[in-house]
């Protein structure tokens, strides 16, 4: 966010029916659009979020593909794996050296839904990043983010839904400073301010924004971290992912690198923030 000014992510999710003409529905087809989405919108984002599905479903030819877009991202850019991954004892340890040290991401999203020792091997990297889903951004979110969780007297909670408690647990998750944040949709905001309140210092990265309706505004006045280090970044450290806001702009185009640019620098510009 520093260098950019803009609490944008360039979300890349290459789904190869919505490619745009020239680009056939192929792991290569798939790979080359996503380098040309990575060239024309990085410049603009403080973040890129690759979501790891849209390759893994070709096999080997998309887990190459993976791993030549991660090496095309620049050094200073931080890279998202989002991988939503949760599992427990040695597994769990797997899934961090395949992400952190195989693919090389800085930062993963992980579930919760295991609890704490499912995550710990993630969290172990003082150098690495966690985002735990709390409230996401999907229509179905609640069935289960919605569920009421009876009372805690050991902690002091009160009942409250599911995505509440994990946002209270997840303040003392964090192993290392500043190595853990939330998943916070923008579709739901009047959530989101009720998190903020319950998780004032934790990092937001905030899926929704744009084609699923969720609103930039409420976003940057709901989002930013109100006490701890993250309160001093930059937005407050909120991450606001737009995937096919960006990336959709390439389909009709004659152009497809400068519509997704003009997109990309246009997503920018709403959501920029003082440095």
């Amino acid at each position: 966010m520093t260098s950019t000014g803009t609490s944008l992510c360039l979300g890349i999710d290459p789904d190869p029916d919505g490619l745009p003409d020239g680009f056939p529905r192929t792991a290569d087809g798939v790979a080359r659009f996503s380098e040309l989405v990575l060239d024309a919108a990085g410049p603009f984002a403080a973040a890129v979020k690759v979501n790891v599905a849209f390759f893994e479903r070709w096999g080997s030819d998309g887990v190459r593909a993976l791993e030549r877009l991660r090496s095309r991202i620049p050094s200073d850019l931080p890279f998202i794996a989002d991988a939503k991954r949760g599992d427990i004892g040695s597994t769990a340890v797997q899934y961090a050296i395949a992400l952190y040290d195989a693919l090389g991401a800085d930062a993963v999203t992980a579930s919760p839904y295991l609890g704490s020792e499912a995550i710990a091997p993630l969290l172990d990297r003082p150098d690495r990043f966690v985002y735990l889903l709390c409230r996401t951004s999907n229509p179905g979110a609640l069935e289960l983010q919605g569920l009421v969780v009876a009372a805690d007297p050991a902690s002091g909670a009160p009942a409250e839904p599911l995505a509440l408690r994990v946002a209270r647990l997840a303040n003392g998750w964090t192993r290392h400073p500043g190595t853990v944040g939330l998943v916070v949709g923008a579709t739901a905001p009047e959530e989101m301010a009720v998190i903020r309140a319950i998780a004032p210092g934790l990092p937001f990265l905030v899926p929704g924004v744009g084609t699923q309706g969720g609103d930039a505004e409420s976003t940057l006045r709901h989002g930013p971290a109100a006490t701890g280090p993250a309160a001093a970044a930059p937005g407050g450290a909120v991450l606001v992912n737009v995937s096919r806001g960006i990336a959709g702009a390439a389909r009709m185009a004659p152009d497809p690198g400068t519509a997704i640019e003009v997109a990309a620098r246009t997503w920018a510009e709403t959501l920029m923030v003082l440095g």
